[in-house]
């Protein structure tokens, strides 16, 4: 954007710029919206200078994270969501800072390369807003808005972060071509010309979908009242869940199934939450995980709350095995701050008493979870995942590539209820179906009250429900144990991204020392301009 545009234009453009990324991420889906907000962004950042940016940055990361983080208040109030949604915005301030001070030094020199700076900027902004602090938030990037897009299949390649890196290319390219149409229109035509043809060729990059076939069944309960009080009936939650795997039970003897599944039923996985009475310590919970299990005669995988270690509770996946004996574990690894443990409590409640609504913190798993079940088509893997577990690439990584589980299948067991009907459900599906892609495994996504379904290795969707409502699907899901490149490469490519952003600062540096030695004495009598 040319030096000339006012500073007032710059705002309005940033403030758009948030909003049209934010209409890209589900329930809108605008998903092509993405690049077109990068563009725009970049476009009143790039040559503003390191102080303005960081002002531009942060009313487009207002304009942003408060409408895609709404669900985060529902139920808690509007504090604890403003307080989420600027932390995150701080995240995109920094980064527009540093593009408008490496715009600003080095485009004059380097004149369009300077552009270079924008998707290695968005793929090290979420690194560390995904990261920090208390392990971060890595919720609404680039990457989960394109569950939908062709740049998606990007992601068996490098990971979520290619598509962020590519989502934002595509951005840079749309900039550069409008900057280019006011010199020479042939070749800001060819530039989208290209943009459009690589968007296409991504697209081909279908992810394989064949292998052995097993049985799944998944139960969707749901709960008395959306809420934070979605659990003060927890007996009549867990009894739901109980009445959905009868039914699915019924269903499998009756051949009354969602689609063709040549495989006897293998497993049923049941969400978070669904059994917030401690089935180890309750007889009565106990018991009905039981009738749930002679029910259907397979492992059944149950969602609970333990009340150990003490004064802690735990949110783990419970795998039940027909014949009884005790349930193997898995203890959530990265349990949400503020929202199932308080960090440093006694200063945060000086800010607001919601902190005390969690009356006590959840443990930290310290082991990756994999349950061993067996099927007619061969012995797999169930890699339980929990709730908010699945935006962290690292990870999933890990989980997927633990030694010797390679046939596995991902689990995502979640509960939100709490976030009411919001766009927190469809936010967090799309997060799964960019890792079906990413591991090209399948993945069963289930919740206490939707939306649940089950996701194929390339994103694609079977068996979807409705939000509160108690549904049950059986399906036949695909086992594969070849790695993706993006297993491989593990987090090097946002590594590689972050190492060239740091060049390009410092080149930005240099550039500005050279600057001040270069210019004449008469010219530095004067006051420099305000980045």
């Amino acid at each position: 954007m040319p030096p000339r545009v006012p500073y007032a234009v710059r705002l309005l453009g940033a403030l758009v710029s948030g909003v049209l990324l934010w209409l890209a991420f589900p329930t809108h889906n605008l998903w092509w919206l993405a690049p077109v907000a990068v563009a725009l962004l970049g476009g009143v950042t790039i040559d503003v200078g390191g102080r303005r940016g960081f002002v531009v940055g942060l009313v487009a990361g207002w304009a942003f994270f408060v409408p895609v983080l709404s669900w985060s208040g529902v139920y808690v109030g509007k504090v604890p969501w403003f307080a989420l949604a600027t932390l995150e915005a701080l995240y995109l301030a920094v980064m527009c800072a540093v593009i408008g001070f490496v715009g600003q030094r080095l485009r004059p020199r380097w004149g369009d390369s300077a552009y270079a700076v924008l998707p290695f900027a968005w793929v090290a902004q979420e690194l560390a807003r995904g990261t920090t602090p208390f392990g971060g938030f890595p919720w609404a990037r680039l990457a989960f808005s394109q569950a939908d897009s062709p740049l998606a299949n990007l992601a068996q390649l490098f990971g979520a972060p290619g598509v962020t890196f590519a989502v934002a290319v595509v951005g840079t390219q749309l900039l550069m071509a409008l900057d280019i149409v006011r010199r020479q229109r042939v070749q800001a035509l060819v530039m989208v010309v290209v943009t459009i043809v690589w968007v296409a060729l991504a697209g081909l990059l279908q992810p394989s979908v064949d292998g052995r076939r097993v049985t799944v069944a998944m139960v969707q309960g749901n709960v008395p009242r959306p809420g934070l009080e979605f659990n003060a009936e927890r007996r009549a939650v867990l009894d739901n869940h109980v009445r959905g795997t009868e039914l699915v039970g019924e269903r499998v003897a009756s051949g009354n199934l969602d689609e063709r599944v040549p495989e006897p039923l293998s497993l049923v996985v049941w969400p978070e939450n669904s059994s917030d009475i401690d089935p180890i310590r309750n007889p009565d919970a106990a018991a009905q995980v039981q009738r749930a299990l002679s029910a259907v005669g397979v492992p059944v995988i149950v969602g609970a709350v333990l009340q150990e270690p003490q004064p802690e509770v735990s949110n783990v996946s419970l795998l039940y095995r027909p014949g009884g004996g005790e349930p193997e574990r898995y203890v959530k690894n990265h349990p949400v701050p503020f929202a199932e443990y308080i960090p440093y409590r006694s200063f945060f409640r000086n800010f607001s008493d919601k902190v005390d609504l969690v009356t006590k913190d959840f443990a930290k798993g310290t082991r990756l979870g994999a349950f061993r079940i067996d099927a007619p088509s061969g012995a797999y893997w169930a890699l339980p995942t929990i709730c908010f577990e699945v935006a962290y690439d690292g990870l999933m990584r890990e989980s997927v590539t633990q030694p010797g589980k390679d046939a596995g299948l991902i689990l995502v067991q979640t509960n939100n209820a709490t976030f009411g009907y919001t766009a927190e459900s469809e936010q967090q599906f799309a997060i799964s179906r960019i890792r079906a892609i990413e591991h090209g495994r399948s993945v069963a996504h289930v919740s206490t009250v939707g939306v649940s379904g089950f996701i194929a290795p390339d994103g694609s969707v079977t068996g979807k429900t409705g939000l509160f409502t108690a549904e049950q699907r059986i399906g036949s899901v695909a086992i594969r144990t070849d790695r993706t490149l993006s297993d491989t490469l593990g987090p090097w490519p946002e590594r590689l991204a972050v190492v060239v952003l740091l060049g390009l600062c410092a080149a930005a540096v240099l550039r500005a020392r050279r600057d001040r030695v270069d210019r004449p004495d008469s010219a530095r009598t004067t006051k420099d301009p305000v980045d």
